[in-house]
Order: C-alpha cells, then sequence, then structure tokens
C-alpha cells in the first residue's frame, strides 16, 4: 500500500489563530459569570472581563503579525537580505 500523499495546499495557518481567539473570547464571557455565580461584585467581574478582551486583542494582533511575517519569509522575501538590518551607532 503507497504511502498518502500530503494535500497540495495545506490548511491556512490562520485556522489555529481563529480557534485561539475563540476559545479567548468564551474565557472573556465565562470567566465574569463564574466570579458573580461565586459571590464578587458586577463590577469587579466587569472590570476582569474588560481585562481579559484587552489581553485577547494584543494577543490576536501579536499573533496575525506573526502569521504574516511567516508568511513573507516562506516566500522568500528576507533570503540573502541582510543589509536592511544593519544597525549603524
Amino acid at each position: 500500500m503507497p504511502a498518502p500523499v500530503p494535500p497540495a495546499h495545506p490548511e491556512p495557518a490562520a485556522q489555529p489563530v481563529t480557534d485561539v481567539v475563540r476559545w479567548a473570547v468564551f474565557g472573556c464571557l465565562l470567566v465574569p459569570l463564574v466570579l458573580i455565580a461565586h459571590g464578587d461584585s458586577p463590577t469587579g467581574a466587569v472590570l476582569v472581563a474588560l481585562g481579559l478582551a484587552a489581553v485577547t486583542v494584543a494577543c490576536r494582533m501579536l499573533l496575525r503579525r506573526s502569521a504574516r511575517t511567516a508568511a513573507r519569509t516562506a516566500q522568500g522575501a528576507h533570503r540573502g537580505d541582510r543589509t536592511s538590518r544593519v544597525v549603524r551607532r
């Protein structure tokens, strides 16, 4: 039996990022509900939700930037180009 042939076009790298963001949004919604259920103040729960949302947005931005950089590097945009990285003092 021959070995399985990998697909011509692998799944896009953005799919894991989407999954991570979905779980983060779920956490942003679930954590305040759990805090309120365990007797925390609604104001504190809202502040925690806002903090989690800010971290989620920052992480999403960093993940997207990383994916774009990886895609550019994979296409050969940085191969052999060391002159732009030299820092002159």
